[in-house]
């Protein structure tokens, strides 16, 4: 008598007719609300799924990359089309009014995924969780198999709720996003451009303290690698918006 499997188990299943030459993405919502990923494949890069997609709460997606893949995932949210124009728009990470982002970047503040998956001269994955563009949601990158020394990126926490006053964005009265130092001032100091373009000069901001504080596993400022940089090894990694804490 055929017996059902649990999600889980399908997964698993689903996961080995890939090849081993590729990595897998899995991107959750744990959100209460629908989250439209964005997708950027940096400069030479493909972009998977034209860029973007709807992800319903509770719902999951794969996507397939191939080894030294390179770009960045974020999530958008409050997105709908206007009934009159019928133009798409969100209310963070909005990218050019697209659904399918199309190799166009989300508007910041908006919490970052980046990773390289290989390089021609080393096989390790890079990735981190950025907040050097603000916050929208709570994301975390997960390696799933890749063993001991794998380092989880994670800005698990809600920093909406305690942004300064001067660094929040609000649409229709309610707080969606958090401004960087950089993103408010656009001064070299804050970016870490110009004579501040060097990790000597760069150093992290009061609001960039507050960042690392509540979020140790992100990147707070451009020159965070010390804890902020993830690496790893491993055939898949798990993205989620609104992660367990």
């Amino acid at each position: 008598m055929p017996t059902s499997l649990h999600p889980f188990f399908l997964l698993i299943l689903f996961s080995s007719v890939f090849s081993a030459d590729e990595i897998q993405l899995i991107i959750v919502n744990n959100c209460n609300e629908t989250v439209w990923p964005g997708i950027l494949g940096t400069a030479g890069h493909p972009t998977p799924n034209n860029g973007g997609f709807r992800l319903c709460s509770g719902e999951e997606a794969v996507l397939q990359l191939p080894n030294r893949w390179s770009g960045r995932i974020w999530g958008r949210q409050g997105c709908c089309s206007d009934q009159k124009t019928g133009k798409f728009s969100c209310q963070t990470g909005d990218c050019s009014g697209l659904l399918q982002c199309m190799g166009t970047g989300g508007i910041p503040p908006a919490t970052l995924v980046e990773m390289t998956l290989g390089t021609p001269k080393s096989p390790l994955h890079f990735y981190d969780v950025s907040l050097v563009d603000g916050f929208n949601l709570p994301v975390s990158m997960v390696p799933i198999g890749g063993g001991i020394g794998c380092g989880v990126a994670a800005c698990e926490a809600d920093l909406n709720v305690c942004c300064p006053s001067n660094l929040v964005v609000k649409r229709q009265g309610k707080v969606v996003g958090c401004k960087s130092a950089c993103l408010a001032s656009k001064s070299d100091r804050y970016c870490c451009t110009g004579g501040y373009a060097n990790p000597k000069m760069c150093k992290p901001t009061p609001f960039g303290h507050l960042f690392k504080a509540i979020c140790p596993r992100a990147y707070s400022y451009a020159y965070d690698e010390a804890t902020g940089l993830k690496t790893c090894r491993a055939p898949r990694y798990v993205i989620s918006f609104c992660p367990p804490k």
